[in-house]
């Protein structure tokens, strides 16, 4: 059962931070703990490894995006899923959350029901065992760890970067317009960004990718495909 899952809130607001904790409960998840500041936090994390962290962005001594990207960097978190809860609502700040490796936004104020939506479906995806590994030559990713792999090198993607991988792989030689990539980032929600975010995407990937990145190729006034040739 989801209500088994163990939630870290990490929240420097202690008003807020008992009202989630009150709301969490109140759904039957008992497995609660809560940290007020980005270090302890991450000094919790040697001990008890949550399943879900809710992440306030402003934090005092390590921000929350700080956070998000040393904890998604350690192979050992990489099935902990974060979600970001902030104020912050500009394009950039969704962006830049997206791209520390957080698998939901929700911003602030926030409806308790859509919180433990979010949650549970976190949870729900990440307890299913549906998703194997994908691999296209000699690259593969794994759904069910985020784990994205060239030969034997593990790479380090950003969520969005996985989720394009992920997309390609899965659908190799279709091509995905600028608009189809960011309907897939949004998921079910109305994040206004804008399609060069998508072009952005594009060049780190291949810049990480290396000489692989060359399978990745541009359709001219359409979008962006895997090549489909062996």
């Amino acid at each position: 059962m989801v209500q088994n899952s163990k939630i870290l809130v990490v929240e420097d607001e202690h008003s807020i931070s008992q009202l989630i904790n009150m709301v969490l409960r109140s759904d039957g998840y008992e497995n609660v703990k809560s940290c007020f500041d980005g270090l302890s936090a991450l000094n919790l994390l040697d001990e008890w490894v949550p399943d879900i962290i809710l992440l306030d962005v402003m934090l005092p001594v390590i921000d929350g995006m700080t956070l998000c990207k040393q904890i998604k960097g350690n192979p050992k978190f990489n099935q902990v899923k974060i979600i970001m809860l902030t104020a912050k609502k500009q394009e950039e700040d969704i962006l830049a959350g997206f791209d520390s490796g957080a698998v939901d936004y929700i911003t602030k104020p926030f409806s308790n029901k859509v919180l433990l939506a979010r949650i549970r479906a976190q949870l729900q995806t990440q307890g299913s065992a549906k998703c194997a590994e994908i691999k296209y030559k000699n690259f593969s990713i794994n759904p069910d760890t985020q784990v994205a792999k060239l030969g034997s090198e593990t790479l380090n993607l950003t969520l969005s970067e996985f989720e394009i991988m992920k997309l390609f792989v899965e659908n190799v030689g279709r091509v995905y317009s600028r608009s189809q990539i960011l309907n897939v980032l949004r998921g079910n929600d109305s994040f206004d960004i804008a399609e060069r975010a998508v072009d952005v995407q594009i060049v780190n990937l291949r810049r990480k990718l290396g000489g692989f990145g060359s399978n990745i190729l541009t359709v001219r006034g359409v979008g962006y495909k895997l090549d489909e040739n062996t």
